[in-house]
């Protein structure tokens, strides 16, 4: 039976919203859901505690719980709920976010995010799969104990090498986000096996974040991800993950053509399909796919992106 999944942003503009679309996708087949939490939106720990009973198999995810505004204590509280309404669906992910919105909401200053990263999962990795952690470092101290170890995945946010060596050596998983098929073959899952061959242990899945726009009109795809994805070139992480990828115009801060063509899946449904399951032969464990809508009815559009992620999960 194969292990590889694909899973839905399942982002909306109201708890609502969020919920109905995990259980659409969970009807249609889709075998995850993730969410993000960021800036002041939705929280999703709490909103999957809420999709915990109203849907029966789908996956939860993540993607990402920000580190430096949460102690990595208080998600495993959460944590907790969650796996007790729905036991070994839950999977977290975390990652320490940017420097501008951190620096501009919290005032935090990002001075060393590796070892941020690093601390946060083996405190949360032990407290959840050991059920207690002691743990004295320099960005965080944490010594808890919880009733039972729970079956909670801990993966990470990956962007550059560093941070996909740490996810091989330390986490259950890495998360990739808006990265080109190619940056992913050349340079994240090799790092991600350095970091696992150095620990010694078995190389963790890659989670690969992939925007979908079911389009074959190249003018509204071009005009779809500028508006809905436009904050990513702006950001300076993004900035050197594209110019590694071969893409340096995104110092320009706007999506190129280049851009779009090597990050976004695009065409027709059969197209975008044969793309998805190309990027998961390419060694890559599962998908999380972000509708991005360019058609005069949104609602259609992602009906189909549903429709087809469900197809292709269970053709996998």
């Amino acid at each position: 039976m194969s292990t590889k999944r694909i899973g839905i942003h399942a982002g909306a503009p109201n708890a609502e919203a969020s919920l109905d679309l995990m259980r659409r996708a969970e009807a249609a087949g889709a075998q995850a859901a993730w969410l993000t939490t960021g800036g002041t939106g939705l929280d999703a720990l709490t909103l999957f505690s809420a999709a915990a009973v109203q849907t029966d198999n789908i996956l939860f995810g993540t993607s990402i719980v920000p580190t430096y505004p949460r102690h990595p204590i208080v998600v495993a509280q959460q944590a907790q709920v969650i796996d007790q309404l729905a036991p070994g669906r839950l999977r977290i992910g975390v990652g320490p976010s940017h420097r501008p919105p951190m620096r501009a909401m919290f005032g935090f200053n990002l001075r060393a995010p590796l070892t941020n990263l690093r601390e946060y999962l083996q405190i949360l990795r032990a407290l959840l799969q050991e059920g207690s952690v002691d743990f004295d470092g320099q960005e965080y101290t944490a010594h808890a104990s919880i009733s039972r170890p729970v079956n909670v995945p801990v993966m990470a946010s990956a962007l550059q090498e560093g941070s996909y060596e740490l996810c091989g050596e330390l986490a259950d998983g890495a998360i990739s986000w808006v990265s080109p098929a190619v940056y992913l073959r050349d340079k994240a899952l090799p790092a991600m096996r350095r970091g696992s061959d150095q620990a010694g242990r078995e190389t963790p899945p890659l989670i690969a974040h992939a925007p979908v726009c079911i389009s074959t009109d190249s003018d509204a795809t071009r005009l779809a991800v500028q508006q809905q994805l436009s904050n990513y070139p702006r950001l300076p992480f993004y900035q050197q993950m594209w110019a590694a990828a071969g893409y340096p115009e995104a110092a320009e801060e706007t999506w190129s053509d280049g851009m779009i063509e090597a990050t976004v899946f695009t065409g027709d449904a059969d197209t975008v399909g044969e793309k998805m399951v190309a990027m998961l032969d390419m060694g890559i464990d599962e998908l999380l796919v972000t509708p991005v809508t360019a058609g005069d009815d949104p609602a259609a559009d992602m009906e189909q992106t549903i429709r087809l992620l469900g197809k292709v999960a269970q053709s996998l």
